[in-house]
């Protein structure tokens, strides 16, 4: 309670003295006037939006020292990370988890790209090179974007080429064998536009805090990239693809320190393009989009150990592929005071397994959705609500595996309130839902010597979320506070019926409540300097995560994640961010002590230094700048999961060139 109410305090006296934070002269409107595009699949600015919504935008992270997804979220105190060597990370938001193996309809946290499912849980094969911004709505987005979007979505916005054509040359060399180098281009020539960058990276085994080495933690080699290219036929319609992938090959698989395992690795691997068309009318009144989408996300794990045939290491390399593609289709009819969007989602997923059977999967979903805004008043109250129908049919082949189907209503609602123009109040009502996946509704199959069975009568697991809060945009200071309350209702678990079959049934009930909060404030646009100097915070504090069933603490979910610094640029040409992120302690199983007991995982704080300086400017022939970083700056012994130490202070040094 005490935590509660230093947070809740702090925020009031914030937001009572505003004023005093801001010169009588500056009347700009900052962030309420940002234009976002996820929280109703369209163009519109934050004032206008009832949910809580987070940018990070390009500035911060070309600031950031994080180089894929996963750890830039952590970085910004977005959710719970949990990261294990060997490039795998799920991302905790609102006491839900993305799931980092097999496709993202196991997940319960939506990751996108460009507004479409990303066909991952894993936020590590997702990297930060070519991409713009990074929008995240907080809380149920089922009515957008369908299944598994119940603690929240991440939208992962690719950069789109404007003005001069540009491009850049980038090498780095760190710690632990470290090395990068990358190449990119963007810009405009006529109607055509294009953006892109390819990055080839590997490292070797790294130690930890502890002056442990942690054996069979290297990648062989990394790639990624992004591609985007657009074609402008008339004005605002513009026809593109955009082509993302990410490979990673021999990238180490090791056990828990204390057994170090040197043998098991695993390639892995995420592939998507995209052909899209966004069109408006001349009047402006219309707005429409159309997209196909096509992508791979495929795991092999190799054990070169002997064979083991009595467990589930038995030395032979287990792959799954997981194929997706589906269309989106959309019109949007904006006449200012009333916005109607309106459109239907298809995706299939297909899942293939090399060791066990079941081989095969299937799964596809059909929905059809309407989301409406109003504004009345002189534009300061809205009201804003959706409802969405899915209807999807599994099939699982191989075994006594079958067919079946099912279909699920979501519905959204929502008010805000503009007290002036810098100050908004939202309140809002969303339910949400995850389908069961193919195998817990019609499986049949043998894993680690067990017979796994689906159940047919499962039903979606169900939450509804309450939440209200403030969002304050004037002249350099931005904040926002948002209290929400969510009960998770039809639970899927597994359990082993009577005759010795596991299966599943809706058995489990939660209820989740906490604060989130961010503040920023510009020092230098307060005084009139032309850099940025700006300290910020961004919290999350769960009040309430409890496991209705036990009654015990959710497992896995920390109470405090927080994190606060200061970044700058501008400065005689510096650019840079000192960054603390603290995670709270949590409940966790005891898998490496043996005991399988339920015990507290300790919380920790890890600070990450990075800054860049143009050296050398060339006039028309480029720029030069120098680069560096350290990552864990003050050698923190930590672990996001149990047993697996991330690396000790991390330096890296880099040169860019850009002409």
């Amino acid at each position: 309670m005490k935590k509660i109410s230093m947070i809740i305090t702090l925020s009031l006296l914030l937001f009572l003295d505003l004023n005093s934070w801001a010169k009588e002269e500056e009347k700009e409107i900052v962030a309420l006037e940002e234009v976002v595009v996820t929280a109703g699949r369209t163009q519109e600015k934050k004032r206008d939006i009832v949910a809580n919504v987070t940018v990070i935008d390009e500035e911060e992270i070309k600031t950031s020292s994080a180089n894929d997804l996963g750890d830039l979220l952590a970085e910004k105190g977005i959710g719970h990370i949990q990261k294990y060597p060997g490039v795998s990370t799920s991302l905790g938001v609102r006491g839900f988890r993305t799931d980092t193996t097999g496709v993202d309809l196991a997940s319960k946290v939506l990751i996108l790209i460009d507004g479409r499912r990303s066909g991952t849980g894993n936020v590590s094969k997702i990297m930060t090179k070519n991409i713009e911004r990074v929008e995240i709505i907080r809380g149920p987005a089922s009515v957008q974007y369908g299944s598994a979007a119940m603690g929240g979505v991440v939208n992962v916005i690719t950069r789109q080429g404007r003005g001069k054509p540009t491009a850049f040359v980038e090498g780095v060399l760190g710690s632990y064998e470290y090395d990068e180098l990358s190449v990119g281009f963007s810009g405009e020539h006529r109607a055509f536009d294009f953006s892109g960058s390819f990055t080839k990276d590997s490292r070797g085994d790294y130690d930890t805090a502890a002056d442990d080495s942690f054996n069979n933690t290297a990648y062989d080699y990394k790639n990624s990239g992004s591609l985007n290219l657009g074609y402008e036929f008339m004005s605002e319609n513009r026809l593109s693809m955009i082509y993302n992938y990410f490979d990673v090959d021999h990238a180490g698989n090791p056990g828990y320190i204390s057994q170090n395992d040197l043998d098991d690795y695993k390639d892995t691997s995420n592939r998507s393009i995209d052909f899209a068309y966004d069109g408006k009318s001349i009047n402006g009144l219309f707005s429409w989009k159309a997209r196909y989408f096509d992508g791979k996300d495929k795991d092999e794990w190799f054990s070169p150990r002997a064979s083991n045939p009595d467990g589930w290491d038995d030395g032979i390399p287990a792959k799954l592929t997981a194929d997706h593609k589906g269309t989106q289709t959309q019109l949007t009819f904006d006449q200012g005071r009333l916005m109607l969007t309106s459109g239907f989602d298809w995706v299939k997923y297909e899942t293939k397994d090399s060791k066990y059977s079941p081989k095969n999967t299937e799964y596809e979903d059909q929905a059809g959705f309407l989301l409406a805004k109003a504004k009345f008043f002189e534009d300061r109250f809205i009201i804003s609500g959706g409802l969405r129908y899915d209807h999807y049919e599994v099939e699982v082949k191989g075994g006594e595996g079958g067919t079946e189907e099912d279909n699920y209503v979501c519905p959204r609602a929502g008010i805000a309130y503009l007290a002036a123009d810098y100050l908004k109040i939202r309140a809002s009502y969303g339910k949400a839902f995850r389908m069961p996946t193919a195998l817990q509704l019609a499986g049949d199959m043998m894993m680690w010597a067990a017979h796994y069975v689906g159940n047919p009568n499962l039903d979606p697991e169900r939450s509804d979320t309450y939440e209200g809060g403030l969002d304050f945009s004037r002249a350099s200071f931005n904040a926002s506070l948002t209290y929400f309350h969510t009960d998770l209702k039809d639970k899927i678990e597994s359990y082993v019926k009577n005759n010795g079959d596991t299966s599943y049934r809706n058995i489990g009930k939660a209820e989740i409540e906490g604060i989130e909060g961010e503040f920023s404030y510009d020092i230098g646009a307060y005084f009139g300097w032309d850099f940025e100097v700006k300290p910020y915070t961004s919290f999350v504090y769960l009040t309430k995560f409890e496991d209705n069933e036990t009654n015990e603490d959710l497992m896995y979910t920390s109470d405090f994640i927080v994190s606060y610094g200061i970044r700058t640029s501008g400065f005689w040409g510096i650019s840079g961010s000192l960054n603390f992120a603290h995670t709270g302690e949590q409940n966790i199983t005891d898998y490496e002590g043996g005991t399988y007991a339920t015990i507290s995982k300790n919380g920790f704080t890890v600070a990450n230094l990075s800054a860049g300086k143009k050296i050398l400017n060339f006039q028309e022939y480029g720029t030069l700048t120098l680069r560096g970083e350290i990552q864990n700056l003050f050698n923190k012994d930590y672990e996001h999961v149990q047993g697996y130490p991330m690396p000790g202070t991390s330096f890296f040094l880099g040169v860019r060139y850009d002409f």
